[in-house]
């Protein structure tokens, strides 16, 4: 990015993903909850904001922190975590990239999600304050995660796969 881009004053942006397209990106929302749809044009590495999706289905009963984001690589799905809440949010990608649809939430596994990734059909979710690192199998036709297991890991706080 070369430019500051305009989003919502006090949305509180965290984290950014591209689409794999390359036409697009989403900025995560911290303090709003909230994923904003960009375009984006590497040319001139500029963002424009074109719709501003929640992260969860109703307003939240107390804290409410996105915390991280992934898009699949095929771009159809956009997976997000949100701390207070405990869940990750599973959203549809519409209009080329353009709009994201909620789908729904799953409990993420453990307390305080901090970060996630996704690789080989599996998400995985960094869970600060219980000590883990749960992970789920997407559904590779829905995009919705199935947990599938934990590990412990004292204070995690993201997941690097390499």
């Amino acid at each position: 990015m070369h430019r500051e881009a305009p989003l919502r004053p006090g949305s509180g942006p965290r984290h950014l993903a591209f689409h794999p397209g390359g036409g697009h990106a989403y900025v995560l929302n911290e303090l709003t909850p909230t994923v904003t749809v960009c375009r984006w044009q590497g040319e001139d590495g500029t963002l424009k904001p074109l719709a501003e999706a929640q992260v969860l289905p109703a307003a939240p009963a107390g804290d409410a922190y996105p915390s991280g984001i992934a898009v699949s690589p095929d771009g159809r799905f956009v997976w997000t975590a949100t701390r207070g809440e405990d869940v990750l949010s599973t959203f549809a990608v519409e209009a080329d990239g353009a709009r994201l649809r909620l789908l729904g939430t799953v409990p993420c596994g453990g307390d305080w999600p901090r970060a996630i990734t996704v690789a080989d059909g599996y998400l995985y979710c960094a869970n600060e304050r219980s000590g883990d690192v749960s992970w789920f199998a997407l559904d590779p036709e829905t995009g919705l995660p199935l947990y599938d297991g934990r590990v412990p890991v004292p204070a995690a706080s993201c997941v690097v796969l390499d």
